[in-house]
């Protein structure tokens, strides 16, 4: 039986995809910095481990409690809505440290087993605001962006050893607690600067409105990820949701 490592499962798109997982069968670690907290359903094919994906420390803990991991899924990930003249270079660096480089930290570790075993794969969440510009998400669109590219680079350099990579892009989720996370980290910086506020104001209304439209639910986007760790012949870059499926097309 194979086993997936999830990252970021207490809530969202996390713990629907280890849900999909569990419902196929699947031996699932499904991680999250607060394990308490996993509202998971029981199983004896599941375990919830504590990783925070920017301390070292605790990759590696989790990485060894997990043994040997057939697919890895980057799903862990932190939203921000801000002008760039908004966003503190702290926050910045923040966002790029889970964003990005817990992502790569989590390749790092999981990797050498796979090569060693020749087999693998490896799904990396990235977002639909990639498909095209939008205000207000420079930097959180930047750290997707370098996703899209790690992925991409990462197929060529991983072929050879029988390990697959490939990259999810999920589109608005209303659903989810990415705008109230976000707009929470907002807030404690101190909201947009004045010279934004009616820029912001509009931006934010032109979100809402979207979000009547075509949207992403975590079904779609588990069931990308699903497919992406299993099916060999799907494409490098998935769509999840009929928004990021329309954004795609250019619609």
């Amino acid at each position: 039986m194979k086993t997936v490592l999830i990252t970021g499962c207490s809530t969202g798109f996390g713990r629907e995809i280890a849900v999909r997982f569990l419902d196929h069968g699947w031996n699932v670690v499904a991680t999250m910095r607060r394990p308490e907290a996993s509202t998971l359903p029981a199983s004896d094919r599941l375990r919830v481990l504590a990783l925070d994906v920017t301390d070292a420390a605790s990759i590696a803990a989790a990485v060894a409690a997990a043994g040997a991991v057939d697919v890895l899924v980057n799903n862990a990930g932190i939203g921000w809505l801000n002008a760039i003249e908004g966003t503190p270079l702290a926050t910045a660096r923040d966002i790029f440290e889970t964003n990005v480089f817990g992502t790569i930290a989590m390749m790092q570790a999981v990797l050498p087993d796979m090569r060693d075993r020749g087999s693998g794969a490896i799904v990396n969440i990235s977002s639909s605001s990639t498909l095209k510009p939008l205000p207000l998400l420079s930097v959180y669109r930047a750290s997707k962006a370098a996703i899209n590219a790690l992925t991409e680079s990462a197929v060529l350099e991983l072929a050879a050893f029988g390990i697959r990579a490939k990259v999810v892009v999920p589109g608005l989720a209303p659903s989810t607690s990415f705008a109230a996370s976000a707009g929470a980290r907002v807030a404690a910086g101190g909201f947009f600067p004045a010279a934004y506020q009616a820029f912001a104001g509009e931006t934010l209304a032109a979100l809402q409105a979207a979000g009547a439209g075509e949207i992403t639910t975590a079904a779609d986007v588990a069931d990308a990820v699903h497919r992406a760790a299993t099916d060999p012949d799907c494409p490098t870059v998935v769509m999840a949701g009929a928004d990021a499926i329309a954004w795609s097309q250019g619609r």
